[in-house]
């Protein structure tokens, strides 16, 4: 019933989508409370896991490191989720659960959550490009660049750097500084500067425990991988072959949301680790539902399970869309734009 409800109008599915979503957005406390334990647990036994690989020679459990940084996604997830105040619904319980998680995530919880919200009122808008998203030019903006500039985006665009350099250098350089918030008030400095205190403060205990060269070997790269997973995430949850992008007048909110937004089909492990955001388009409709109530979406409403449905093999071909065609209006590569040309 509730399909057919929806099929009967396709001019006001759309725009019945956020009402629809409301019955959705409210979390189970309990829930909510079990989820943190069952990521916040085993991230710290695997971390203790591999300090004991480390401290007794047993080289080959520093593989531990991975399963390690996939609990350290999953617990930004639930940060994220926090910076919506989803997770518990609970303003208080949210904010300080989100940043005591972003001392373990290197991300300090008010600049982000800031940046962040941008971010979900702009998805989709050309007009808006900037704070909080993957840099994407137009063809006619990359053309008018100087070569420089063309080297410069080509070096950013590359997988490499993207999902390299890139998670190293945001999550343990550039996220100590309210860099795109500088002159935005005090809340974005006091929150980078706190959290950079707690980040020094937890280290420093660890460091006394462990010793430094242990904690660099161990918590730098789990700090990377679930970095670099993390934006190899949000770069398909926007950057794919059938997403939507307009400007002024023909932007609209729910339309940018449901089309300019993935479904990212993941493995159902991983749809764990990643906290559900592969459910993307969903959480961009109405992002106060909490991650662990976005599949029983899917399950009422089956008709969202395709729209902007890609798969892991498909979201390997994203990386070489790079630059947004207006005339055909999608992402192409650069050997489409030399065609063009």
């Amino acid at each position: 019933m509730k399909n057919s409800s929806l099929n009967s109008d396709a001019g006001s599915g759309e725009r019945a989508w956020p009402k629809i979503l409301l019955n959705y957005r409210k979390p189970n406390r309990g829930r909510s409370a079990f989820e943190l334990a069952v990521t916040v647990i085993p991230f710290a036994i695997f971390w203790a896991l591999c300090w004991a690989a480390v401290h007794y020679g047993f080289w080959w459990g520093l593989l531990l490191i991975i399963p390690a940084a996939g609990f350290l996604l999953r617990l930004f997830m639930i940060q994220h989720d926090c910076g919506h105040g989803s997770f518990f619904a609970h303003r208080h319980s949210d904010d300080w659960t989100g940043r005591v998680i972003g001392v373990l995530t290197l991300t300090p919880y008010d600049y982000w959550r800031r940046a962040h919200a941008l971010h979900h009122a702009s998805a989709g808008n050309l007009d808006e490009r900037g704070v909080g998203d993957i840099t994407t030019l137009t063809v006619t903006e990359y053309r008018a660049l100087s070569r420089w500039g063309r080297l410069g985006y080509r070096l950013y665009r590359h997988p490499a750097i993207m999902f390299g350099v890139g998670p190293a250098w945001l999550f343990i350089f550039k996220q100590r500084l309210p860099f795109g918030m500088m002159r935005s008030g005090v809340q974005p400095w006091v929150s980078t500067m706190a959290t950079n205190f707690a980040i020094a403060l937890l280290a420093a205990i660890l460091i006394w425990f462990v010793g430094v060269i242990p904690f660099l070997m161990i918590h730098l790269p789990i700090v990377v991988l679930a970095g670099a997973a993390g934006i190899w995430l949000f770069y398909v949850q926007h950057q794919f072959e059938e997403t939507h992008w307009s400007q002024g007048a023909d932007w609209k909110f729910q339309e940018a949301a449901l089309h300019g937004s993935s479904h990212y089909d993941l493995p159902l492990v991983l749809r764990w680790l990643t906290g559900n955001i592969g459910i993307h388009h969903v959480h961009h409709l109405s992002s106060r539902v909490p991650y662990y109530r976005l599949p029983e979406v899917l399950r009422d409403y089956p008709e969202l399970g395709d729209v902007g449905r890609i798969t892991i093999m498909q979201s390997l071909r994203c990386v070489k869309l790079v630059l947004w065609d207006e005339g055909r209006r999608r992402l192409i590569s650069f050997s489409e734009a030399r065609a063009l040309a």
